[in-house]
């Protein structure tokens, strides 16, 4: 949100109070342990007169976790506040506070913080000795908006409010400055330019498509490339300017009276998101089979089981491994959703099919949302036990988008949510295996919820109840490692409910580029494992758009053929689309060894499988904007085409790289453009890596050291060792000879 008229005025009907001095800094005790705390008047305090009539603004630092500081800027402290995100990893960071002439300093082990004494306001951030950010002159202010001035004055212009944001009249924002040549990323997932820079970015979910500036997982928690991350430690409405308001600036306003953010250290990228996944819940361990092919009966296509059964045995008769079968909206009734019944005229016996489908080796994912439709019988169920968001009045909350006469299930109920998960255990023990939680960003802020939450709050946070009342049902039945959902919506900690998905796409190079650019961000933004509609989600995509989105699906962590209006299967496009599956598909089952074993690292650090070049050669300037391709774990190199006439431009980093598929010697630091068939695309292995390399092509579920090979390729020297993990946890260490190449 933009409060400036250029660098010197302010717009109409803006008020804005800035901490203008450090006027005095005293040790102070907080939920983190020593802490500092500073009293900061919005005009340089000259004589006691100018003490009257005067705001002041007070800053708290403390640290709740090693190379950590948190930083509290409030105005009015006895107002409310809202309340930030559920922090599992915050505790005493044992940071060590001192005082001198100086200023004071707080010391936080990676991270430091130092607050100059006087004026002008000075808060600077340290990385190994070197400022790597700081809060200057006009950066920490309190903002007053004139009765309906944010609508009068045009300052909302660049917020979403068709997307429901609330207007307010009291802000708090931050600025930190900006270097020459920083580089900004992360804030969720958003499918526009993958460095944010120049950027207004509003964290509010929104169900925008991926040809929009709306977000399904917004994320206040931006990494920047000198060597640090933020988060602003707020579930509602935060609205950044990315060097695009103040340019030498990033600016993050939320509402109130009360701003909270953490600084995060570094130095690397990998190491930032070591400290905010370990902050905000690191993903738990995903099974073996959830990285094999799902497939879909698609959106509004008419399906019963002979459809289903169709699909999955041509499938089989083809050599086409599949691991999930998931039934969309439509395995239930319509204007029935949700009330997780069969729809019994195209279902007649769901609990026959559901394990003939096992006995095909098969797992089960059903789709499933928050809202439940007037007709349903649970709405009148849920209505009267009280289990339904409701308006002040008391009334159920509801609409007609989506399925008529919507009422929301109110997470906040501990017994609503127990309700909601009943119906779900019931489908569990039935037969299903996983769900597709879908939706979970359009809820709305004219309601009253049951714990008295703040409405804005729960917009962006009613998706992390959502999905944890699903994961707790999956974990409960499944176990630890067994559970897994597939999440459309998400904020910051959403990473601990995996897997999550890319949206609603169309079905174009274009849209499929874009994909990849909101997984990207979102990979950078602390989330680990992530997928996409293989041929995009909206129309039908030409062969051409089907098997190249196949080849890059197939190299992401995660894989699902999904489609709205048509079916996805390989043989509706052409029978090269049946062969480029069945390549595609057979590596990745090749992969496992090498795919799980880097799954089990992501629980472990917090950093992705897919992941943008710079997360893994942050010291290379040519990486800093790519987002045509990733590394798809530490040591493979995807560029994915998104051309009818297969041609790719990428960057390969130094060293000597090989093709995986055509076994072609490269030697990087330079950009390729390469020319691909529909069988084939840019996958370059790193220099030196041993790579682990599975036996069976059928299912991604195998004993991995069974007949496994180690493939050694060039550019390394010495002994190496690479561990591998089978689905039933047994790890074991392999030692090649990098001098004695397999390639």
């Amino acid at each position: 949100m933009k409060f400036t008229d250029g660098f010197w005025q302010l717009r109409p009907g803006v008020d804005a109070l800035y901490a203008q001095e450090a006027y005095d800094i005293d040790r102070t005790t907080t939920q983190d342990g020593d802490g500092l705390v500073i009293t900061a008047p919005t005009k340089v305090i000259a004589s006691r007169g100018d003490t009257l009539n005067r705001a002041v603004l007070t800053t708290t630092l403390s640290s709740p976790a090693e190379g950590v500081i948190r930083v509290r800027i409030a105005h009015h402290e006895g107002r409310a506040w809202h309340g930030g995100f559920d922090l599992p990893g915050a505790g005493s960071g044992a940071a060590s506070v001192s005082l001198s002439d100086a200023g004071g300093t707080l010391d936080a082990g990676s991270l430091v913080a130092q607050i100059a004494p006087g004026a002008p306001w000075n808060l600077s951030f340290e990385v190994g000795g070197r400022r790597v950010t700081g809060s200057g002159p006009r950066s920490q202010g309190y903002v007053r908006l004139a009765s309906d001035a944010a609508v009068d004055a045009g300052i909302v212009g660049n917020t979403q409010y068709d997307a429901g944001i609330p207007a307010a009249s009291t802000y708090v924002h931050e600025q930190l400055e900006l270097a020459v040549g920083e580089l900004v990323y992360g804030l969720g997932e958003r499918f526009g330019p993958l460095v944010k820079n120049g950027q207004t970015v509003e964290i509010w979910n929104a169900d925008g498509g991926t040809s929009s500036e709306q977000a399904y997982k917004s994320v206040p928690f931006h990494v920047s490339s000198r060597g640090y991350g933020v988060l602003v430690n707020d579930p509602g409405h935060v609205s950044y300017e990315i060097g695009s308001e103040a340019v030498e600036r990033v600016q993050f306003s939320v509402t109130g009276e009360v701003l909270e953010y953490f600084v995060i250290a570094g130095p690397s990228p990998k190491d930032v998101l070591r400290r905010y996944t370990a902050l905000t819940g690191r993903p738990p361990v995903v099974p073996a089979w959830s990285y094999g092919l799902w497939l879909s009966t698609s959106f509004t296509t008419d399906y019963d089981e002979q459809t289903v059964n169709s699909f999955i045995d041509e499938m089989a008769a083809r050599e086409l491994p599949v691991s999930v079968f998931h039934f969309d909206c439509f395995w239930m009734r319509e204007f029935n959703w949700s009330d997780f019944e069969w729809d019994s005229r195209v279902f007649p016996d769901p609990d026959g099919m559901l394990a003939r489908l096992h006995d095909k080796d098969l797992r089960v994912c059903v789709w499933i949302n928050p809202y439940i439709a007037q007709r349903s019988a649970l709405f009148r169920e849920g209505a009267d036990l009280g289990y339904l968001v409701t308006r002040p009045d008391g009334s159920v909350w509801q609409w007609d988008q989506w399925q008529s006469g919507m009422g929301l299930v109110d997470f906040t109920n501990p017994d609503a949510t127990a309700w909601y998960q009943s119906k779900l255990r019931a489908l569990v023990d039935q037969g299903v295996d996983c769900f597709k939680t879908d939706f979970g960003e359009r809820i709305p802020t004219d309601v009253e919820w049951a714990d008295g939450s703040d409405p804005e709050r729960m917009h962006n946070l009613y998706t992390q109840l959502y999905n944890r009342a699903v994961h707790e049902v999956l974990v409960d039945a499944r176990g630890e490692g067994e559970a897994v959902l597939f999440a459309r919506s998400a904020t910051a900690g959403g990473q601990s409910m995996p897997v999550h998905w890319g949206g609603d796409s169309t079905s174009t190079y274009v849209s499929m580029a874009e994909t990849l650019r909101g997984g990207l961000s979102l990979a950078l933004s602390g989330f680990a494992f992530w997928s996409h509609d293989i041929g995009g989600f909206e129309g039908t995509p030409d062969a051409g758009v089907y098997k190249r989105w196949t080849a890059f699906g197939l190299l992401s962590s995660h894989s699902r053929f999904h489609g709205s209006s048509s079916y996805r299967v390989p043989w509706a496009f052409d029978e090269e689309a049946v062969e480029v599956t069945r390549r595609f598909t057979h590596l990745k089952m090749r992969l496992m060894p090498y795919l799980y074993q880097q799954g089990l690292d992501a629980v472990e650090t917090g950093i992705p499988l897919m992941r943008p070049m710079v997360l893994e050669f942050p010291e290379d300037p040519a990486v800093g904007y790519l987002d045509r391709q990733y590394m798809l774990g530490s040591s493979l190199l995807v560029a994915p085409v998104f051309s009818a006439d297969g041609e790719v431009e990428f960057y390969l980093p130094a060293g000597e790289w090989t093709s995986l598929i055509s076994g072609e010697t490269v030697t990087g630091g330079v950009w390729r453009r390469e020319t691909h068939g529909f069988d084939s695309l840019p996958l370059y292995v790193r220099p030196g890596t041993v790579l682990p390399w599975g036996a069976q092509t059928d299912r991604p579920d195998y004993d991995y050291h069974e007949g496994l090979t180690l493939r050694v390729f060039p550019g390394g020297s010495g002994d190496a060792s690479v561990v591998v993990t089978s689905p039933d946890g047994v790890a074991q260490t392999y030692t090649a000879d990098l001098a004695a190449t397999t390639e």
